[in-house]
């Protein structure tokens, strides 16, 4: 498959479970949580990396568990803690989001602000099938700012797309989660216009990715359609893009 876009940026926030050896105090009595839905996003990593492969475009991934620092939260938001880090020392949990959040949001930004613009990020992101109770009997979920025209048409484009190729998926907007919510897209929001950054996350659910082989067929569903709404936006800004190069060539002359 060809390049997708200069203008693609992947990340997997949640993307890995493993904890550096001189934190591994933390989790000495309470191995196995790392293994569940709160400890990563189990089989992200594997789509996002045929994604990236795929669509042949930079990936920024994740490399432990979000029970340390969850790289997906703003550093000011307390949630960015777990029960098993949140009760150290204010020093240590500085230190903890200088070593672990600060560079995977340092290099996502600048792979974004380095991409020709506008920018369309994806994250991808897997959930539990059942949280408390509730039962998610879906299989995607699209994660936008409604308040932001393009992404809203970013994400139906994208559903469309999806759905041509596999009707029979379920797929809803903003669920399991808000895309208002706080996490690096909306982050990103704050510090770009909506003219240059669309940030959109896509939620799959693990009961869809049991194995290397589903992983591997959401990535072959996947890419071909983030494709297709890349060189649709493409297409759609040509002519203002035209336009503005013949209005400073005139400007020139």
């Amino acid at each position: 498959m060809p390049r997708a876009s200069t203008r693609l940026v992947l990340s997997c926030e949640h993307a890995s479970a493993a904890v550096p050896r001189d934190l591994a105090w933390l989790f000495r009595n309470d191995r196995v949580v790392l293994a569940t839905h709160r400890g990563f996003d189990a089989g992200a990593l594997a789509v996002a990396r045929g994604l990236a492969r795929r669509l042949a475009v930079p990936l920024v991934a994740g490399t432990t568990t979000r029970l340390l620092v969850d790289l997906n939260r703003s550093p000011h938001n307390s949630a960015i803690f777990s029960p098993w880090t949140r009760a150290l020392p204010r020093a240590e949990r500085e230190a903890l989001v200088d070593r672990l959040h600060a560079p995977h949001w340092e290099r996502t930004a600048r792979m974004v602000d380095q991409a020709g613009g506008p920018v369309v990020h994806f994250a991808i992101h897997s959930f539990t099938p059942t949280l408390r109770d509730e039962v998610r009997d879906f299989e995607l979920g699209l994660l936008y700012d409604p308040g932001r025209p393009r992404e809203r048409a970013l994400a139906d484009a994208l559903r469309e797309a999806i759905a041509r190729r596999a009707p029979h998926l379920r797929i809803r907007r903003n669920a399991p989660y808000r895309g208002r919510s706080d996490g690096l897209p909306t982050a990103f929001r704050k510090q770009r216009k909506p003219a240059d950054y669309l940030g959109l996350e896509i939620e799959l659910n693990q009961a869809c990715l049991r194995s290397a082989s589903d992983q591997r067929a959401w990535a072959e569903l996947l890419a071909p359609c983030l494709a297709e709404v890349l060189a649709s936006t493409d297409s759609r800004r040509a002519p203002h893009s035209r336009a503005r190069r013949t209005r400073r060539a005139s400007a020139k002359g």
